[in-house]
């Protein structure tokens, strides 16, 4: 059965019927009137209570599904998704704010490239993948080309020298994560950092430990302020996730060095590695401590989530730990991912892939602090990777901000969701992605976002 909100047209307005009923329909979902579930009448229906036309209930229902706060179910009808935020806290053409974008642009973190992806090559790494014969046993390390591919990735991309046998096959950086984590004794002490990766998070509390945070600062983890009493230490040193900086040489030394004095295992996962955009990376820790780091890396960021793999290089007892527990479980990694990279890797696609990125990515980040910087705000964070942080002035301007932009088109991150404790003070600010959407649509979105930020000011902008 549908639900039919109250709501009052004024003719009289100069604001298009269709943009005053999209407002209604927004406010009644943030004040509970229409709630997540609730079936919309059919366009049909709405306009013949409200005596309008249909074109004017179409067109609401299309701002509606685009913003995300309503989604539609063939044959079925149209359905509240979400509690969207009030009509009357957003920017909408009343306030002179504009016109939403006509799709949902994403710009959060965490999302690969998909336009750089030379689909030509995407295509031939599968079919060589599929001319290989199928397995009759499984691999629990992963495919040895596999592992090879990557020993090779590490040594030029990232200076870490690593032999195939000191690399394993994962699904993924929070999947290994989780792995290493269930050979931990239950209820161990696992730092993280603060603001941090809440998938890892989630990884370690599934494993039944505790963790806890630990702060990090322009020079990343601050690795004084550990405690006493850890089982490992979880971190991403080479781009903050995140704040967007990279750990400093000295803390790398540091950290190494109370791991090996305290016995506990740092898990270096090396996200945004492969995309720095000025020097060198620095060393990693995986080469500074071997013997007490576990090197996390991912196809995700750099390819795509649909292989689904990932590696780790951790000392020899550490890898037949966990090779021994896949065997004893039946769990393993997916070998057709691996095979598909390893293709790419034997081709040459996967470096001229990455050149193409790191391009990409050094004059979108450009583009995104310069659309920034036009609103009077700043962006933090190395010129590295595939996001940065704009700070902001306390968590309710972020909050603010987030919504104002849904009903505009833009879906943006905060950085308050990243905490892992929610305690007064905590910072505040966007975390913006530019990966994920393609050039054109992003083109679209910058104007937007300057204006949005504009409208949005405060101590920790100019």
């Amino acid at each position: 059965m549908s639900v039919v909100p109250p709501v009052v047209l004024d003719r009289g307005s100069r604001t298009p019927l269709a943009a005053q009923l999209a407002d209604a329909l927004r406010a009644a979902a943030a004040d509970g009137v229409l709630r997540p579930g609730d079936r919309l009448p059919s366009t049909r229906e709405l306009a013949a209570a409200l005596r309008v036309s249909r074109t004017v209930t179409s067109a609401a229902y299309d701002q509606l599904l685009a913003e995300g706060w309503a989604g539609g179910r063939r044959g079925i009808g149209t359905f509240v998704l979400g509690a969207a935020p009030s009509a009357r806290a957003l920017p909408g053409p009343r306030a002179g704010a504009g016109p939403a974008l006509p799709q949902l642009v994403e710009l959060r973190a965490g999302a690969p490239c998909l336009e750089v992806l030379d689909r030509a090559a995407w295509r031939r790494a599968w079919r060589a993948a599929g001319d290989q014969p199928p397995d009759l046993h499984p691999e629990p390390a992963g495919d040895p080309a596999f592992r090879g591919a990557v020993a090779e990735h590490l040594l030029r991309h990232r200076g870490l020298v690593a032999g195939p046998d000191d690399v394993l096959a994962t699904a993924g950086t929070s999947a290994a994560v989780l792995e290493v984590a269930r050979l931990l004794p239950p209820g161990s002490r696992v730092a993280v950092e603060d603001p941090g990766y809440a998938r890892a998070v989630g990884a370690l509390r599934d494993a039944g430990l505790e963790v806890v945070p630990a702060p990090v600062d322009d020079d990343g983890l601050v690795v004084e302020a550990l405690p006493a009493g850890l089982a490992a230490v979880y971190c991403t040193p080479a781009h903050q996730f995140p704040t967007g900086r990279r750990m400093s040489a000295a803390r790398r030394v540091a950290l190494v060095a109370r791991a090996r004095a305290e016995g506990w295992w740092v898990l270096e996962d090396d996200y945004d590695g492969e995309l720095r955009f000025d020097v060198a990376p620095l060393p990693l820790l995986g080469a500074l401590g071997p013997d007490v780091v576990v090197h996390l890396g991912t196809s995700s960021k750099i390819l795509a989530p649909t292989l689904g793999v990932g590696w780790l290089v951790a000392p020899e007892p550490l890898r037949e730990a966990l090779v021994a527990r896949r065997t004893a479980t039946g769990t393993r990694p997916a070998r057709a991912g691996q095979r598909v990279l390893a293709a790419l890797a034997g081709s040459g696609d996967l470096a001229r892939h990455l050149r193409r990125l790191r391009r990409e990515m050094a004059a979108r980040r450009e583009d995104v602090r310069a659309a920034v910087a036009a609103a009077g705000h700043r962006a933090e964070g190395d010129p590295a990777g595939a996001h940065l942080l704009v700070p902001l002035a306390d968590v309710a301007t972020e909050r603010a901000l987030r919504a104002a932009a849904a009903g505009r088109g833009l879906e943006l991150d905060g950085l308050g969701r990243h905490h892992l404790q929610d305690v007064d003070g905590r910072r505040a600010g966007l975390v913006l992605g530019y990966a994920a959407p393609t050039r054109a649509e992003l083109d679209r979105a910058l104007p937007v976002l300057t204006e949005l930020l504009r409208t949005h000011r405060g101590p920790a902008s100019g």
